[in-house]
């Protein structure tokens, strides 16, 4: 006879990860969900809370409801790019406002001239050598 042990999903302990890899603090997403951080506190020790606040707080930490009542304890957390919405990601996106390469041909310039000003000095000291 097989066993099947049920796998247990602690939904305030979910928040908590979710919080702490967010790098949100307590009092701040206390704050954002309209509770004092006691209350918050005391939600990250239940095992179940209401739908109502389950919504709120997925909302403030950007994650769907799921990732708090369905993660189940002692599950890693894997985060990939575009998972849930287009803000998902922690990578930093590098929008010049200007254009790069016109960037790199003014350094060039500049390295140049300063070529050619070392160039025209050593010319001057080779003509008062002679």
């Amino acid at each position: 006879m097989e066993e099947t042990a049920a796998k247990k999903c602690n939904q305030g302990a979910n928040i908590r990860r979710w919080r702490e890899w967010r790098n949100v603090k307590q009092e701040v997403l206390a704050e954002q969900i309209g509770v004092s951080q006691a209350t918050l506190s005391g939600y990250e020790k239940r095992d179940k809370l209401e739908q109502e606040t389950l919504d709120k707080i997925a909302k403030a930490l950007g994650i769907p409801v799921e990732a708090i009542t369905e993660l189940e304890q002692g599950s890693a957390i894997n985060i990939f790019s575009g998972t849930w919405n287009d803000h998902a990601s922690n990578s930093v996106n590098y929008n010049p406002t200007f254009n790069p390469i016109d960037k790199i041909a003014e350094l060039y310039e500049r390295l140049l001239q300063s070529e050619r000003e070392k160039v025209e000095m050593l010319r001057e000291i080779l003509k008062e050598k002679k």
